[in-house]
């Protein structure tokens, strides 16, 4: 294992979690991808993706099988405006790279939503922190893990 997948293990185990990293020799950048390599649907595959929510990094672990309705999270989380992340962003605030997002192990906590299509799944596959890495999860799992709340965010 890498230095990295090393230190993102070490920060599930501190949180309780119980998953194994799995690393790939090619980078998994889709959740088609991921799927096809973990040979599970995409929706179980569990998307980090970051916004920013009125200038602050909002966190959207959403199933692959979906994309972000923004204006409803708006709505719904009582903010103005939610706009996909820069890529510079993303690394300053999760301290990972895009494609790599995973819902834990940032220098800060961040608000986090939980896309509740992932709970039809009894195991989802999160980011390790790294292109090549994924971990086995489930959705109570990703909710206690990240302090987040659960909501509906697929676009209609």
């Amino acid at each position: 294992m890498s230095n990295m997948t090393d230190a993102f293990t070490e920060r599930l185990r501190a949180l309780g979690a119980e998953g194994e990293v799995v690393e790939f020799d090619t980078g998994v950048p889709t959740a088609a991808a991921a799927a096809e390599q973990l040979g599970c649907e995409v929706g179980a595959i569990a998307n980090s993706l970051v916004f920013t929510a009125d200038g602050d990094p909002l966190l959207v672990i959403a199933s692959g099988a979906h994309r972000v309705d923004t204006r409803g999270l708006e709505r719904s989380l009582g903010v103005r405006k939610i706009r996909r992340a820069s890529p510079e962003f993303v690394a300053e605030a999760t301290g990972q790279p895009v494609g790599g997002v995973g819902p834990v192990g940032h220098p800060q906590a961040i608000r986090t939503v939980v896309d509740r299509a992932l709970a039809a799944h009894p195991t989802v596959w999160a980011g390790a922190g790294s292109k090549h890495a994924m971990f086995p999860t489930n959705f109570a799992e990703l909710l206690r893990i990240t302090g987040g709340s659960a909501a509906d965010v697929a676009q209609s």
